[in-house]
């Protein structure tokens, strides 16, 4: 017998009452992906308030990358409950705050002399990295990329990318931010190479210094080495080399939003460590917290110390809860198993669905790196053409078979993978086997109905 039980149709009975709670009392802005409640979960896995056994590869938006509710976790927020709740860093000093900066120092990439700063969430420490920058070189310029997810407070809305989901209706938003396109080499421009499309993205960069913003004028350059929300797409290598390039000639702060692909999601704990390239600052959130709200801000001391006192700060940044949930999900996340775990669920994922491109035309591509994969959909193979209203109906037919994802990509058009790094192997294939089943009987369907007309 596999894990996924199911006892009702999905969503169940009392999922849909709790539904019907949700549309009176909660406001319609916020996006639920699978209509269902959940009462419990475990590892991998999640039960219902119907009693259905459901498979997690959402993970909280990339937030559990150590599963739900590991017992080394569960047992130091237990032991904490029964010291303190809170003190507040501005307010006083404790012992996990000051543990989880020390551990962050000695883990994010780069031999120079560190320092932290903890908050709630992803924007907060998003914001507080841009503080820093902008304090150290005095300039206000930010160079982001198209496709990139940083936040949804006002700066961090006009650094994200994607304008319709995220910052319809929401703006004036913030001053000097320049925009440039990401190398996506899935999507090369028609005519071009891959290594010429990559080529000319390196000297559009270099050009942004005279056509954007002149380098005295720039302050930092923040790039996930992973995309997220916009598709998880790898950054290529030479092009994060370029961005340090410019950023040791500038002057200007070199930032990794590590949010999403940090946290020992890709197999190592910051996925620009496969690459080589050293930023100045890291900024880990999500799976740091192994489910608890905190965020952090690592990088040369000398950045984060320029701030005058009283210039950086945060009621409930660096919770102890989360503080020393962080630090035994740390120990999980920098494990053989967790490492080993993040290739195994690469492997698998392409073992599965790169085959299957060549029997579905709407699969497009298969990509990214440990724990964190992404298929993506188009009309057809040849065209790319992202096909973004097929997407609800395969996160449907997956829910239906016992199973929670979520969609992804700068068009919409992809699914993204981003389960328990430890995952058992029978586990994840039972699940990844049903998002293959969704995936061709939405194939099947569009082809029966491109036939009736």
């Amino acid at each position: 017998m596999g894990q996924i039980q199911l006892k009702t149709a999905l969503p169940g009975p009392n999922s849909r009452a709790l539904q019907v709670r949700r549309a009176a009392a909660v406001s319609s802005a916020l996006g639920q992906a699978n209509p269902v409640a959940i009462k419990r979960a475990k590892g991998s896995m999640l039960e219902d308030v119907d009693g259905n056994l459901l498979i997690d590869l959402a993970g909280g938006i990339g937030v559990l990358a150590v599963g739900h509710g590991p017992e080394s976790v569960k047992a130091a927020l237990h032991k904490q409950v029964d010291e303190y709740l809170h003190i507040c860093s501005i307010v006083a000093n404790y012992e996990p705050y000051v543990e989880l900066c020390e551990k962050l120092n000695s883990l994010t990439p780069g031999d120079f002399a560190k320092k932290t700063l903890l908050s709630n969430g992803g924007a907060e420490a998003v914001e507080n990295a841009v503080k820093f920058a902008r304090r150290f070189t005095g300039r206000a310029g930010i160079i982001v990329f198209e496709g990139a997810y940083h936040g949804r407070s006002n700066l961090t809305m006009a650094m994200t990318s994607k304008y319709s989901l995220f910052k319809k209706g929401f703006g004036p938003f913030a001053p000097e931010v320049y925009r440039l396109p990401l190398p996506n080499l899935y999507r090369t421009p028609k005519g071009m190479s891959q290594a010429d499309y990559l080529e000319w993205s390196c000297w559009n960069l270099e050009n942004a210094l005279v056509a954007h913003i002149d380098g005295s004028a720039l302050a930092a350059i923040v790039i996930e080495p992973i995309i997220g929300e916009g598709g998880f797409v790898p950054v290529p290598k030479k092009f994060l080399e370029k961005i340090r390039e410019v950023c040791d000639k500038t002057g200007a702060v070199m930032i990794a939003d590590e949010i999403q692909s940090g946290s020992g999601r890709t197999g190592k704990m910051y996925a620009i460590e496969h690459t080589g390239v050293v930023p100045d600052m890291v900024i880990s959130a999500k799976s740091l917290g192994a489910g608890l709200p905190i965020s952090a801000v690592t990088g040369r001391a000398e950045i984060l110390d320029s701030p005058h006192i009283g210039g950086a700060g945060s009621t409930y940044g660096g919770n102890p809860l989360a503080c020393v949930a962080a630090l035994e999900a740390i120990k999980i996340l920098t494990s053989i198993d967790a490492q080993e775990g993040a290739a195994r669920i690469e492997r698998i994922v392409r073992e599965i669905f790169e085959p299957m491109q060549l029997e579905i035309p709407i699969l497009g591509d298969v990509r990214g790196v440990g724990g964190m994969m992404c298929l993506e959909f188009v009309h057809d193979q040849a065209s790319k053409e992202p096909w973004m209203e097929i997407v609800p109906q395969i996160v449907k037919g997956c829910l239906e078979g016992g199973v929670i994802l979520l969609r992804a990509g700068l068009y919409t058009n992809c699914i993204r993978f981003l389960p328990e790094v430890t995952i058992e192997e029978a586990t994840l294939r039972e699940a990844l086997e049903v998002v293959a089943g969704a995936i061709r009987q939405v194939n099947k369907a569009n082809q029966v109905a491109v036939a009736a007309d």
